[in-house]
């Protein structure tokens, strides 16, 4: 009994570890992932603009209403004999992480220049020195105003990313896809700015936070590298910027053109967009049972 029970254990062990072997295999999930890093440059263009300031030591509390103000691009004289990163510049890092490779997440980082236009006439209202002001200030620097973020206004942006694919060639070293991003993140300025003649303490700060969307084409030659043409609004409120004796918040939206230069490499065997023939070949079999 004991040697027939022993046995009959054994047995029973056997055909689960049969049964269950299969289907373990069956739920194992098969990884597709890859990376891409991307450097390019931007022009953009600003809504205008309120700027609340505050200086309470002053007795001021005011707006400039509706201000205007441009870009800083830098790339479009002598790009190649300055640094890289003192024109407008952006990169984006990302992963695609499903197993179709239209996924992924990513980190989306654009250095616009923010410049409220020299010689324009602001209305201004609120209370200055502690008594009611409501009237006109012409912004120059030589009437001792002036307001940069001219070592980037610094969108930082998380993204998901959804691609789709528009042309291939079989070999897929030529293929051309349009990407959909979307996401928020912290903005991180350098805030230097002189209001009646008082300078503040200049310097890169937390600033707020900001919202964009992007829509990009994407040309990629034999497989790694890629060329990427984007446009992206983006929508950021800023607080707490450093002013003299003060503080002041704005809000503004925010339009780019972006032309990239990007890398593309896979993490994992059997992806998509670099073995297609493979993962073809990979499916057919799955379906045939060989």
């Amino acid at each position: 009994m004991i040697k027939a029970a022993g046995f009959t254990g054994i047995a029973l062990i056997t055909l689960l570890s049969g049964i269950n072997t299969p289907a373990f295999g069956k739920e194992k999930k098969e990884r597709t992932r890859s990376v891409y890093f991307s450097w390019g440059y931007n022009t953009a263009t600003y809504t205008k603009s309120t700027v609340h300031i505050k200086q309470p030591s002053l007795g001021n509390d005011y707006k400039f209403v509706k201000v205007k103000a441009h870009d800083n691009r830098g790339w479009n004289h002598r790009l190649l004999h300055q640094q890289l990163t003192i024109p407008q510049y952006n990169y984006r890092l990302g992963m695609y992480f499903n197993k179709a490779q239209d996924l992924a997440i990513e980190l989306n980082f654009d250095h616009v220049k923010y410049i409220i236009a020299e010689g324009q006439s602001i209305k201004t209202e609120g209370t200055m020195n502690y008594a009611p002001y409501n009237g006109n200030i012409m912004f120059t620097q030589a009437n001792g105003f002036y307001y940069f973020l001219n070592n980037g206004a610094n969108f930082f942006c998380f993204n998901i990313v959804k691609r789709k694919g528009l042309y291939s060639t079989k070999d897929r070293n030529l293929y051309i896809d349009l990407t959909g991003k979307a996401g928020a993140g912290p903005v991180i300025p350098h805030v230097e700015n002189s209001i009646f003649g008082k300078k503040n303490d200049k310097g890169f700060q937390f600033g707020g936070w900001n919202a964009g969307l992007e829509t990009a084409v994407r040309v990629t030659f034999m497989k790694y590298a890629y060329l990427e043409f984007a446009q992206k609004v983006d929508y950021a409120r800023y607080s707490n910027l450093k002013v003299y004796e003060g503080r002041a918040r704005q809000a503004f939206g925010t339009y780019e053109l972006i032309l990239s230069l990007g890398a593309m490499i896979p993490t994992t065997k059997n992806n998509p967009l670099f073995t297609p023939a493979a993962h073809e070949n990979t499916g057919k079999e799955q379906q045939t049972g060989e």
